[in-house]
């Protein structure tokens, strides 16, 4: 089997088109071999069209012949007098209803007959708030109740009965990208990899400065299926992304992330836009063997960095997808689900209270002298944090508070702070006075801390004080599932990203368990904001891939710990050129200077046999 291959997904209609119109399957067929997809997703149902199982077999028996694999999938979306629409504002079912889970048994249970493995797509989740669902819902939370609800449904109108038409079924459930609202829709991240075979993840993010699919970041696509991942175990699957709102380069970047993320398999959606063509379909085949490279590597080499803690259908409060905003800084963070015991370095958003035993986690950690660096957010969410909050030096009865502030740097001629434009989302106005490692801002003419360092004899903590979006941002533009806004936080640029990175890099790698990632240390990232930053398992070939999603070239510097007894020369394995080297400030490390072109990518591995 290949280390990486292709798929996409055939909606209802274009199936239905594949099996009554040559012409269509003639254009298909050259489509499928010039983009060297081996496998083809047949939808069975979306939006009230039921494909006809002769047109199934047809189909499916078409593509067998062609050595293409072929799996069934289902869009559960109402459409016409199929099920019942859901009252609320997106167009989910009501699955409350008998009505709804009656049509969509008896659409299963036909499928599985036809087909021995199974995609259910995105829309496994419920807005519902009809008379009927807050009955059923009763004291719950919306949350708990949709959870339980579609938790009962997977197996009782999904997994059960395809099974007992077909036992050797496999069924997937494919998630979306929204991973921090997930809990509030009904997909449950702990239950449904219990009960499906496989789990697919969904890592289409799209373009990242526009309105039309939310303000979605790139590396929310590796933060998703890491984080399904680590959940999901060896039942993990394929990515999918699409071709929605993804201008040149937007749909390769998509395909580059799911890679790095670990994905043996990257499904287009969907595979009409697929015969329609993008500018990234020729990107796709021309650099398909280094994406085969590379999911090779990243098979035997996973990514490391901090890992970010965030158990399943934990509630983000004001910290909703930080992750994929400080990636997108070049900080190598890692979702984790279960609390990282071992870690020397840990990263503790509002997500981490949703466990119930954190603060008997965290004094583990700090009685073993494991680094912290801790959100505002969690303070406000966690019980009893009291402590904690002391610990950082604010106040325990702190609340959220958001403000816009503007970012403050440490000016090398006068040694003084001084304003940038720079307006940076804090999540509480807490005072603060500049201490060396600190990151400061300024609003109504107070200092407040964005970032402050408390060193302890049992090991440092940092308090970050961002603010991205909470609840009440979603109201405010009518948002239900994607970032409602862009960030001022992917401006940061200068000393105060250096100090931000260095927080979460030159500080951690200082603090590493030699036991847990040994010597050497990881590699270290300077450069601009809005370029990523991946390192490889393990530290001792200092591989790492950058991407940059700027519009122009950028300069980055990379800092790599010498190895004795090797040559210490490097290569851009994407390239095969070889990367100069230069001394650093450290006898023992040495720098490369990288300069990536726009919507580039640099892949740094160090050579042992070089001659």
């Amino acid at each position: 089997m290949s280390d990486l291959r292709l798929g996409s997904y055939a909606t209802s209609r274009q199936v239905e088109q594949l099996a009554t119109d040559e012409a269509v399957r003639t254009r298909a067929w050259k489509t499928i071999q010039r983009m060297g997809i081996t496998k083809l997703y047949i939808e069975v149902y979306r939006g009230g069209h039921v494909v006809r199982p002769e047109h199934l077999i047809f189909v499916r028996d078409w593509l067998s012949r062609k050595d293409i694999d072929v799996v069934g999938g289902i869009a559960t979306v109402p459409g016409g007098d199929f099920g019942v629409r859901q009252k609320g504002p997106l167009g989910w079912f009501n699955w409350q209803n008998k009505k709804t889970q009656r049509d969509i048994e008896k659409v299963i249970r036909t499928a599985a007959g036809i087909f021995d493995t199974f995609i259910v797509d995105d829309f496994l989740c419920t807005g519902d708030v009809s008379e009927e669902s807050k009955a059923a819902k009763g004291d719950r939370s919306w949350g708990e109740y949709r959870r339980a609800l579609l938790t009962e449904l997977a197996q009782s109108i999904f997994v059960g009965p395809a099974k007992e038409v077909n036992p050797t079924i496999t069924m997937i459930v494919k998630y979306p990208q929204w991973y921090d609202r997930f809990h509030l829709f009904g997909y449950d991240t702990e239950t449904f990899p219990q009960i499906f075979d496989e789990v697919w993840v969904g890592t289409e993010t799209r373009g990242r400065s526009t309105q039309r699919f939310g303000f979605v970041q790139p590396y929310e696509g590796f933060v998703n299926y890491r984080w399904l991942a680590d959940i999901a175990g060896d039942k993990i699957g394929g990515a999918w992304f699409d071709h929605g709102d993804c201008a040149e380069y937007d749909f390769i970047d998509q395909a580059y992330m799911s890679v790095l993320a670990g994905a043996p398999e990257l499904v287009f959606f969907n595979f009409g836009n697929v015969m329609q063509g993008h500018p990234d379909h020729e990107k796709i085949i021309a650099e398909f063997d280094q994406l085969v490279e590379l999911a090779a590597f990243v098979r035997e080499h996973p990514v490391i960095g901090v890992p970010a803690y965030k158990p399943p259908n934990s509630d983000p409060g004001g910290d909703m997808y930080i992750m994929d905003f400080l990636g997108m800084l070049g900080i190598p963070l890692v979702p984790v689900h279960k609390f990282p015991e071992s870690a020397p370095v840990i990263f503790l958003p509002a997500q981490a209270a949703a466990d119930q035993n954190l603060l008997n986690h965290i004094n583990k950690a700090r009685a073993r002298g494991a680094y912290l660096i801790i959100t505002t957010s969690l303070l406000i969410a966690l019980p009893d944090a009291d402590e904690l909050a002391r610990i950082v030096g604010v106040s325990p009865n702190i609340q959220s508070k958001p403000i816009r502030a503007r970012l403050m740097f440490l000016s090398p001629k006068t040694q003084k702070l001084e304003k940038t434009n720079i307006m940076i989302d804090l999540e509480s106005p807490i005072g603060a006075k500049a201490g060396p490692a600190d990151i400061l801002c300024t609003a109504g003419g107070k200092q407040l801390a964005l970032l402050t360092m408390t060193e302890t004899a049992n090991g440092g903590i940092a308090l970050l004080n961002t603010h991205t979006y909470n609840q009440a941002d979603f109201d405010a533009v009518g948002e239900v599932l994607l970032c409602p806004r862009p960030l001022g936080l992917l401006d940061m640029e200068g000393p105060a990203l250096s100090a931000l990175r260095d927080v979460f890099g030159n500080r951690a790698i200082a603090e590493i368990d030699t036991t847990i990632m040994p010597k050497p240390r990881a590699p270290v990232l300077d450069g601009p904001n809005c370029v990523t930053f991946h390192p490889f398992y393990p530290y001792s070939d200092a591989s790492c891939v950058i991407q940059n999603f700027n519009d122009e070239v950028v300069s980055v510097t990379v800092t790599i710990q010498i190895q004795e007894n090797k040559l210490n020369q490097f290569i851009d394995v994407f390239t095969g050129k070889p990367i100069p080297t230069r001394a650093a400030k450290s006898k023992s490390t040495i720098s490369l200077d990288l300069l990536i072109p726009a919507r580039g990518r640099v892949w740094v591995r160090r050579v042992d046999n070089v001659r």
